[in-house]
């Protein structure tokens, strides 16, 4: 006699499959934006808040000192009013030197990227060459040392007399300011690789190029750039003083023939200007400097 067996499905795996695909059905919960953005918006009034009470403090003051009748200096309120005009439009253009502040800036960056182009590849080499190569530091640096201490303006009859003319003794100048520190920092971060490294580019058997673009260069980059920022810096400097006695178009020429004309509120507008490019360049070697050495240089 037979007997029929039913076979029933196995019930097992059933319910943990239908329980795995409703698990990877469930939407993802995206992070809500609101705290997010309030806590952006805190750190971001954290950073700036102070600078403008600061900023709203000072300006406060030097009007309250400057407002009276006889007051030396004019006041926030009357130089917007004097120099409005320069202000609203920086780019215009009327005969010989007579052009806007924006034109008279321009001029000054073209002759402070020259030199200081200069100067970043003269002081690059030399500081590699005397942080490598201890007879050329025992040469150069007492050299480097004493030459560094003259003022900028010091240099300018100088190159005056050697160039015969304005636009290459200015740029000389800003070379001449600005090179020194480049090549100091270069030499201390050259002195400063670690001899771990140097012991690893003996193994590779790594060539002086090799060791110089995979070792030396991205271990001395932090100093190398800490140099190149007091070196920007310099160099604006340089060229603000020099442009005084050059003439020609230039911030710094625009700034003396101002005082000749007793434009004071001209004078005062000037000097904000010189001061935010100058902070704009600082600012942009430092991205520069994060950027190639990931992070490790100076902020």
């Amino acid at each position: 006699m037979s007997q029929t067996v039913t076979k029933l499905p196995l019930k097992g795996p059933a319910p943990a499959a239908k329980a795995g695909a409703a698990v990877l059905a469930l939407p993802t919960r995206r992070a809500p934006i609101g705290p997010a953005l309030v806590r952006r918006s805190r750190d971001w009034a954290a950073e700036i808040l102070p600078f403008l009470v600061t900023l709203t403090v000072l300006l406060g003051l030097w009007e309250l000192l400057c407002a009276h009748p006889g007051a030396a200096l004019p006041a926030p309120s009357q130089v917007l009013s004097d120099s409005w005009e320069l202000i609203a439009h920086p780019f215009y253009v009327n005969s010989g030197n007579d052009v806007g502040l924006g034109w008279q800036i321009w001029a000054s960056l073209q002759r402070v990227a020259i030199g200081y182009s200069i100067a970043v590849a003269v002081g690059i080499s030399l500081g590699v060459l005397v942080g490598q190569s201890t007879l050329a530091m025992r040469g150069l640096d007492p050299i480097f040392q004493v030459l560094r201490t003259v003022p900028p303006l010091a240099w300018l009859p100088l190159s005056l007399a050697a160039f015969q003319n304005g636009q290459p003794a200015a740029i000389f100048v800003i070379f001449i300011t600005s090179v020194w520190p480049i090549i100091i920092n270069t030499a201390v971060g050259v002195r400063n690789i670690p001899a771990d490294y140097r012991n690893v580019a003996a193994v590779l058997r790594l060539n002086g190029l090799e060791f110089f673009a995979k070792i030396m260069l991205p271990a001395a980059a932090p100093y190398i750039f800490t140099g190149l920022r007091i070196g920007v810096g310099l160099s604006w400097l340089a060229i603000v003083a020099a442009e005084m006695l050059i003439g020609g178009v230039g911030i710094g020429f625009f700034i003396w023939d101002a005082w000749n004309s007793s434009l004071i509120s001209d004078i005062i507008v000037a000097l904000a200007y010189v001061g935010l490019v100058g902070f704009v360049l600082d600012r942009i070697v430092a991205l520069v400097g994060r950027l190639v050495t990931r992070g490790t240089a100076a902020a």
